[in-house]
């Protein structure tokens, strides 16, 4: 019983939850992107290169001639399907450009965390000192405490 309080305490995460989604639209969004490199963007490529269609470029091992990587397929021979492969290569070069477009935006629009500080200001002479400086190089003055504004020390 215990096991499955844990499991179920797992699924409803916030994180567990988000990452299915992602999961989900990310196989989405794939298919769109092997549909824009298949049927938009290969026809032309292909028709500037001579009428070559990238998916159906194989190489034979068989040693017999085949018409189509199809009929090649349907007689079990061994092919190298290298016209897949560069519409493969051509589907990821796009998903990285559209990721790496969607993290540039994401990081502008997010705003920046400032940095924790590292030095303070002098009362005395105004100079830029240590966070964690009791006395001030410059001056020598005792600086206050910041946690009560009372002088550390008195001489």
């Amino acid at each position: 019983m215990k096991t499955l309080d844990e499991f179920k305490k797992f699924l409803t995460r916030g994180n567990v939850i988000d990452l299915a989604i992602g999961v989900i639209i990310g196989t989405a969004f794939g298919k769109i992107v092997s549909s824009l490199v298949t049927d938009v963007i290969m026809p032309p490529i292909g028709l500037l290169l001579g009428k070559v269609d990238f998916s159906s470029l194989y190489i034979n091992l068989s040693g017999h001639t085949y018409g189509s990587l199809e009929a090649a397929k349907k007689a079990g021979a061994p092919t190298i399907n290298y016209g897949l492969f560069i519409n493969n290569v051509i589907n990821f070069i796009i998903i990285a450009f559209v990721i790496f477009c969607a993290i540039k935006m994401l990081q502008k629009a997010t705003p920046k965390k400032e940095a924790a500080a590292t030095t303070k200001t002098c009362p005395y002479c105004f100079s830029s000192i240590p966070i964690k400086a009791t006395k001030c190089a410059h001056c020598t003055a005792d600086l206050p405490d910041e946690s009560n504004q009372q002088p550390i020390h008195t001489d």
